[in-house]
């Protein structure tokens, strides 16, 4: 290997580093909004899962069915 393609493809490597070191330096910068659409998200979740709770408890509890189901057929007369 001559001295110049020595010099060519220590100059690749040191591109490539800087590039893939440039694009960790972006990622980083964008995580800390990830991490408060993270958050968002998991609130969002919290408040599904309490929405769902209530949903199974009522599903599963007979008498109350069966109120809420005499209650919506005398809505409808």
């Amino acid at each position: 290997m001559s001295f110049w393609t020595a010099v060519v493809v220590l100059f690749a490597i040191a591109c490539f580093t800087w590039l893939r070191t440039q694009k960790y330096k972006a990622l980083g910068k964008r995580g800390h909004d990830h991490t408060a659409r993270e958050h968002e998200l998991e609130r969002e979740v919290e408040a599904m899962r309490k929405r769902v709770a209530v949903l199974e408890r009522i599903a599963t509890d007979e008498q109350r069915g069966k109120d809420l189901a005499h209650e919506i057929e005398s809505l409808r007369d």
